[in-house]
C-alpha cells in the first residue's frame, strides 16, 4: 500500500493514521494530537470488531473505514496545500488553528471532533446506507462508534491534565457531565450529526450537495465560537495556556499510546512463522 492510497480496510486506516502521527512527532506539527486520540479510537473499533461485539461486524468496519478516509484525505490534502478548494470549511478552521500559539491541545481535540462528527460523520453513514441497507440498519452502527469515542473520551482526560495543569483547576475537563470535552463530545455533537445524517439521506443530485455546503458553513463556524475568547474565558485560557506543555512531539507521544507500528497482515504472517 502507498503512502497515498485510499484505505479500504480498518488495518489500513491504523497504518494511515500512524503515518500521520509519526510524520507530526518528527517535524513537531500539533496536527499530531488529533490523529493520536483517533488512532486510539479506531483500535478500539477494531478491537471490538475482532471480538465479535457488533451485530454486523463488516457493515460497521466499512462504515468506520468511509468515516475514517474523510479525515485521512483532509489531512494530507492540508499537507500538499493549505489552500485547495478540496478541503472542506469544516476542516480547514481546524487546520488553520494548528499554528495558533495561543491554541489549547483541548482547542485541536474539539475542533478535530467538531469537523469529524459533525460534518464528516454524517456524510459517512449516509454514503455506507446507500451502498446497500437503510438509515434504520445504520443507527445501531452509528451509536456504537458513537459510544467507543464516548468512552474514550474520559480515558484521556488524564493525560489533558498531565499536558495542561490548569484544565482541571479552571473547569475545562473533569468527570462531571459538565465539563467542556464531554458537552461537546457527547450531547449536540452525536444528536445534531444523526440529523444532519437522516436530512441528507432523502436528498439528491444537487440538492444533496449544496445541502452539504451549507452544513459545511455551519460547522465551520462552529470551529470558530470553539477557539473564540471572550471576557473571564479569554483569561482562564490565557493561565491554562501559561503552564501548558509546549513541544508537540512530547504532547503526540503522551496522546499516542500504541508505540509499535500497526503491522500488516504480511508482516504479522512473517513473525508467526
Amino acid at each position: 500500500m502507498t503512502a497515498q492510497a485510499t484505505a479500504t480496510t480498518i488495518e489500513d486506516v491504523l497504518i494511515q493514521l500512524e503515518e500521520i502521527i509519526t510524520t507530526a512527532e518528527k517535524e513537531k506539527e500539533s496536527i499530531g494530537y488529533f490523529a493520536a486520540l483517533y488512532h486510539r479510537v479506531t483500535l478500539k473499533v477494531k478491537e471490538d470488531l475482532d471480538a465479535g461485539l457488533f451485530k454486523n461486524g463488516s457493515r460497521l468496519a466499512n462504515l468506520d473505514v468511509l468515516f475514517a478516509n474523510r479525515y485521512i484525505f483532509a489531512a494530507r490534502e492540508w499537507k500538499k496545500n493549505p489552500n485547495s478548494l478540496l478541503i472542506s470549511k469544516s476542516w480547514k478552521i481546524a487546520f488553520e488553528n494548528l499554528s495558533g500559539s495561543s491554541n489549547l491541545v483541548l482547542h485541536h481535540l474539539l475542533l478535530g471532533m467538531n469537523a469529524h462528527i459533525n460534518f464528516d460523520l454524517g456524510i459517512a453513514v449516509v454514503e455506507a446506507a446507500k451502498n446497500g441497507g437503510n438509515m434504520n440498519d445504520f443507527r445501531r452502527d452509528y451509536n456504537a462508534i458513537n459510544n467507543i469515542l464516548a468512552a474514550l473520551t474520559y480515558s484521556i482526560f488524564n493525560k489533558l491534565n498531565l499536558i495542561s495543569p490548569f484544565l482541571s483547576v479552571i473547569g475545562f475537563t473533569g468527570t462531571k457531565s459538565n465539563s467542556m470535552l464531554v458537552q461537546f463530545s457527547l450531547g449536540n455533537a452525536r444528536d445534531g450529526a444523526w440529523g444532519f445524517a437522516t436530512d441528507l439521506y432523502t436528498k439528491s443530485g444537487d440538492d444533496y450537495l449544496n445541502f452539504i455546503t451549507a452544513r459545511d458553513s455551519t460547522i465551520e463556524d462552529l470551529g470558530k465560537l470553539i477557539v473564540q475568547r471572550k471576557g473571564l474565558m479569554k483569561i482562564g485560557i490565557f493561565l491554562i495556556h501559561l503552564f501548558e506543555w509546549k513541544k508537540p512531539d512530547r504532547i503526540i507521544e503522551v496522546l499516542y499510546e500504541h508505540r509499535k507500528k500497526y503491522y500488516k497482515k504480511e508482516e504479522l504472517n512473517t513473525i508467526a512463522g
